[in-house]
């Protein structure tokens, strides 16, 4: 069991698998986000602040900040399945506490229940700007293990 985290990966060969999966999606390639850590239950992924990803106000467009909070939270439910699966998103839900006004963010995924075929999480995304940090959103998210079918494309 993880001391930090509390879960046990089923799978030895967890974050290179998710580092893999990652690395392999276009849309976090576009807007330039990052995958920070990676722990069993655990993801975290930053993404420095650029034009295009922003909104009429300059700040980081809330779209985006959710594309960020649902990928660490699937990488984070996905951290802990087995090696012969892959994760679906099923829900997510996320509250917008404060405008994304960062140089960087930072989304946090965290496994707070684990079962064998939905896996339900917290996700927090963190606005870094001039050594301030602002909690800018929160929310809750369900994902779903698919056992049997790889994690790469159709």
């Amino acid at each position: 069991m993880n001391a930090v985290t509390g879960f046990q990966p089923q799978d030895a060969g967890f974050e290179a698998r998710v580092r893999d999966s990652f690395a392999r999606q276009p849309a976090m390639e576009l807007i330039g986000a990052r995958l920070a850590t990676v722990a069993p239950g655990l993801c975290e992924i930053s993404l420095p602040k650029k034009p295009e990803i922003t909104q009429q106000h300059g700040f980081v467009h809330g779209g985006v900040v959710g594309m960020i909070a649902d990928s660490a939270a699937g990488y984070a439910a996905f951290s802990l399945f087995p090696a012969n699966s892959t994760v679906l998103t099923v829900e997510y839900k996320l509250n917008l506490l404060a405008p994304a006004d960062a140089d960087l963010l930072l989304a946090c995924g965290r496994v707070t229940r684990h079962g064998r075929t939905l896996t339900v999480c917290t996700l927090d995304v963190f606005a870094h700007r001039g050594g301030k940090v602002t909690p800018c959103a929160t929310g809750l998210a369900t994902m779903m293990c698919l056992l049997g079918r790889a994690d790469a494309p159709r």
